[in-house]
């Protein structure tokens, strides 16, 4: 039993345990797997440290407003990490590692440059309160964020991995030209990466990240391709970060930018939560918004409260997500301990210098495999549900978007300049422009609807029955593998009502949809069909009857074959009458 094990952590919803997880949510690994999976979370995560030395060289800070800087941020990312991975209101409960926000590498240069790291005091505070205010609105946003939404803007986070991946992975220099060895250092670290998360034992792929990352760096010192050192020795072995005075001078436009990207930053949150959330759960269904609005709470929280330090703001990393897909471990015991490691390193220059001196090339390998993992999850996320001609525009149209800018980085230049920082970003278009649609698309669209049955040729029955099931079933934006057993279902429910006879004919079928329900109801003539009881069964020699026999026995009522196909099918069935008609009401969970 390890340390962390004894602490209690708050409850986190039921889940349905993947078979394919070493370490899921609530497991606490051994000590030594434990802190082994910590590092190398934390080393991936402040290999990232990068974004905030290229904002420090765009607001010309030196060396010791640097550190601060630096110490300040990874301080920001050892207590967000722990609120998300602690859980209740203020964080998912989930492996949620954070990083220095990449979409701000401008904005926080900038500030600087004019105001000092006392202007990243009021970026924090304005950051940490639109994240915060986001986190509470989310569960009311259900309808806004199905997860289509949220499969463009991880798809389209992957695609964006792509071409910093292969820069970085090929060493290309200022004029395109790859270098062969930057090349060989990378391609071995994702070869060392892919051979042990797939043909590895179970030990192996826990640290598959840690061998490709340590295979990479021992060759590239092997080739000579480690610099460094001087920094290295130069940079203290300990350190603590200078609290800056307060900069409240900062133009309101500027606040008003980060307030925009910071809202947009939780796009990001969302598709992360909503990924670590099904890679716990075999039987998940939808986006969790109350984990979704805690994990945002816990971004803003951390940013607010390590903005009085003078930190860059933070955000979900997708990069460890794909370390946890690896390893095959979700636990949030690795989340504690990677915010302990990260506290414990934040005062150790040395120690975090020497992470951010790691070759770009081996930092590209760990970049295009999580860009593969990210770009198959969020098609999976759109696969998930079924699409009609709007879901098909919605999708689509903001993939355009997204790579429109990303591939023409000059559209963006063509917004006016409050928005060119939002409008270069491709995620936060794709994000954008999916929410949009989504919403206008849904003009129209009841949630109610019916088809009258009456006058429809029998020959014609089963087409119009599944046309409107399958029809209805993606113009709401449902479950794909629901739709298809609604489907399935309501034949078996009209075959067993004609097939019983007794002037019973159908005359309409309903349905309705609230996201958490999928209601399909036929009305017909005559008396209602009794429904059978869940231990019905059906006789081993009904398939040994001839012809007449066995029509004569599947038309008696539904306690026969028919009634063990629905119940098999549908969640719930029941029956009754209603004024002049009878119904047969078939309830699909959702």
């Amino acid at each position: 039993m390890t340390l962390l094990s004894r602490l209690r952590l708050p409850a986190s919803p039921p889940f349905r345990r993947p078979h394919d997880l070493v370490y899921a949510d609530a497991e606490c690994p051994p000590t030594a797997t434990l802190f082994g999976l910590g590092v190398q979370h934390m080393a991936t995560a402040l290999a990232l440290i990068a974004y905030v030395l290229a904002a420090a060289q765009i607001g010309e800070l030196d060396g010791e407003a640097t550190r601060s800087l630096v110490t300040a941020t990874i301080l920001s990312m050892a207590l967000a990490t722990f609120l998300q991975s602690w859980g209740g209101k203020l964080g998912a409960g989930l492996l949620l590692v954070h990083i220095p926000d990449p979409i701000l590498v401008l904005v926080i240069g900038l500030v600087t440059a004019r105001y000092g790291l006392g202007g990243l005091v009021l970026v924090g505070l304005v950051n940490g309160l639109v994240s915060i205010c986001a986190g509470y609105l989310m569960p009311y946003l259900r309808a806004l964020l199905p997860p289509t939404v949220a499969g463009v803007a991880v798809c389209v986070a992957g695609l964006s991995l792509i071409t910093p991946g292969l820069e970085q992975i090929g060493g290309m220099d200022g004029h395109g030209q790859f270098n062969s060895t930057d090349v060989l250092v990378g391609l071995v670290t994702l070869a060392v990466i892919m051979v042990l998360s797939i043909w590895g034992n179970r030990r192996s792929k826990l640290f598959a990240l840690l061998a490709g990352l340590f295979v990479g760096v021992v060759l590239a010192g092997l080739l000579g391709h480690l610099q460094g050192f001087e920094q290295l020795a130069a940079a203290p072995v300990f350190d603590l970060p200078s609290v800056p005075a307060p900069n409240f001078a900062v133009d309101p436009t500027v606040l008003i930018a980060i307030a925009v990207l910071s809202l947009m930053t939780q796009l990001d949150v969302f598709g992360c939560v909503v990924l670590l959330h099904k890679m716990n759960d075999s039987d998940w269904r939808r986006p969790d918004m109350q984990m979704i609005g805690a994990g945002m709470r816990a971004n803003g929280l951390g940013n607010l409260l390590a903005g009085g330090l003078g930190a860059y703001p933070s955000a979900v990393s997708s990069a460890n997500i794909a370390l946890a897909h690896i390893s095959r471990t979700t636990s949030r015991w690795v989340g504690l301990m990677i915010a302990a490691l990260l506290a414990l390193a934040a005062f150790l220059p040395q120690f975090t210098l020497a992470l951010t001196l790691i070759p770009r090339s081996i930092i590209g390998a760990v970049g295009l495999y999580a860009a593969a993992y990210l770009i198959v999850s969020g098609i999976e996320l759109i696969a998930s549900r079924a699409l009609d001609a709007r879901g098909i525009f919605m999708v689509g149209l903001s993939f355009v978007a997204g790579l429109g800018v990303m591939f023409d980085p000059g559209l963006a230049e063509q917004a006016p300049e409050p928005v060119r920082f939002i409008a270069s970003n491709g995620i936060i278009v794709a994000g954008l422009t999916a929410i949009i649609l989504n919403l206008i698309f849904r003009l129209g669209i009841s949630q109610h609807a019916r088809l009258a049955l009456a006058d429809i040729d029998h020959a014609q029955m089963a087409r119009a029955i599944t046309d409107f099931v399958e029809g209805q079933g993606a113009a709401w934006n449902a479950r794909r593998d629901v739709v298809r057993r609604a489907a399935q279902a309501a034949l078996e429910a009209a075959e067993a009502i004609v097939a019983a006879g007794n002037n019973r004919r159908l005359l309409e079928i309903k349905g309705s949809f609230d996201e958490f329900n999928l209601d399909f109801e036929f009305t017909h003539d005559g008396a209602p069909l009794p429904v059978s009881r869940p231990e019905t069964t059906v006789d081993a020699g009904l398939l040994e009857l001839d012809d007449d026999a066995f029509e004569a026995a599947m038309a008696r009522t539904l306690s026969g074959v028919s009634g063990v196909l629905l119940r098999r099918l549908a969640d719930n069935l029941k029956s009754g009458q209603r004024g002049d008609t009878a119904y047969l009401q078939l309830h699909f969970a959702h």
